[in-house]
Formats: structure tokens, C-alpha cells, sequence
């Protein structure tokens, strides 16, 4: 079975940016940031070395790719899932929301680039992919990731007290945000 990513029409175009599905040729880019002390801080896992990163990569179904000038400048996740339900109607729920995480390279910070790429993400999950919800988690401590969240009118839904277990600083607080299809439509008009 295909991702739902491939249910989206690719490549995205935002104002500045490229969105589009991850090839196996990307890997070499993404482990250039990815492999950064400053970046692996607050990312799910370290980048230790290029074949370990593909292999996480995998097939890339969850996986997106920001370009800007030609230049891959950041990945995306997004993991289509089923939501929470009652035996009796979890086919209702299938699919229908989606978490998404986000890895850009520093040298491309303070642009706004990160808003714009999260900003077309949304549209398309809630458009093209017809999601009604979308989640995104974060150590607290990664204020540039939370505070970008919060740009785009996800919710605070969660502060969960030392939840996520850090490499280095032992168990920390995580927040989780989210936002509806209709909270986004509502903002888009």
C-alpha cells in the first residue's frame, strides 16, 4: 500500500520554497545538518553516519523535502495515523490525522522559511490528504520549534511533565500541540 503522501499532488510550491517526496539521493544533504551537534540536540535520534540515516529514512513514505533556491535546505515528517476510537467505529477513524515533525538546516534559520514550509504541510494535509487533525511534539527546552508552532495556530494541548527522555539531559518536559481542519480553514479565510 502507498504512503498517503502519495495521495498529494507533488511538487508543492510555496512563494520562496519547493515541497516535494523524498528520493534516496537527498540522504547525503539531510546528514550534512542532521549530523550537527546544534540540530541533533532537540531531533528523535542522532545522525551518526549516512548509511544509518538512510536506513531510518527508509523507503521515505512519511518523509518531504524543503528546497529553496535549488538547495535542500530541510525534511519533513508527516505519519498518517489512525485516530483514537470505539471498536464499533475505528474505520471511521482511520487515516484521519497526522504527526509532523521538522529538521532544518541552521544556515536557513530566521527567514521565515520554516513557517512557509509548515504552512504549505498543513494545507496539504488538510487539503489534499484530507485530514481533520494534526499533532506535533516537542521537548519543551526546543523554544524554536514550539514557538514556530505557535506561529501557525497550533494549540498547546499538553505540557507533560519529564515524559520524553532526553540522550543527554536525562527526562525532560514535552509539549504537545495540535490543530484542526476546521481551526485551520477557519485561519486561512
Amino acid at each position: 500500500m502507498g504512503s498517503r503522501l502519495d495521495d498529494a499532488d507533488w511538487p508543492v510550491r510555496t512563494e520562496r520554497l519547493v515541497l516535494r517526496r523524498f528520493a534516496d539521493g537527498d540522504v547525503p544533504r539531510i546528514f550534512a545538518f542532521r549530523s550537527r551537534a546544534d540540530v541533533a540536540e532537540w531531533i528523535g535520534g542522532l545522525a551518526t553516519d549516512i548509511d544509518s540515516l538512510a536506513e531510518r529514512f527508509g523507503d521515505g513514505a512519511t518523509a518531504v523535502i524543503v528546497e529553496h533556491d535549488g538547495q535542500l535546505i530541510g525534511d519533513l515528517m508527516v505519519k498518517v495515523q489512525d485516530a483514537y476510537a470505539q471498536r464499533e467505529v475505528t474505520e471511521h477513524a482511520e487515516a484521519t490525522e497526522a504527526e509532523l515533525g521538522w529538521v532544518f538546516d541552521p544556515a536557513h534559520h530566521g527567514q521565515g522559511l520554516a513557517t512557509e514550509a509548515i504552512r504549505a504541510l498543513l494545507r496539504i494535509c488538510f487539503e489534499d490528504l484530507g485530514l481533520r487533525r494534526v499533532v506535533a511534539m516537542c521537548f519543551t527546552a526546543n523554544e524554536p520549534s514550539w514557538r514556530l508552532m505557535e506561529r501557525l495556530g497550533m494549540r498547546r494541548e499538553a505540557h507533560n511533565v519529564k515524559d520524553s527522555l532526553h540522550r543527554d539531559h536525562g527526562w525532560q518536559d514535552g509539549y504537545v500541540y495540535a490543530l484542526l481542519a476546521e481551526e485551520w480553514r477557519a485561519q486561512a479565510l
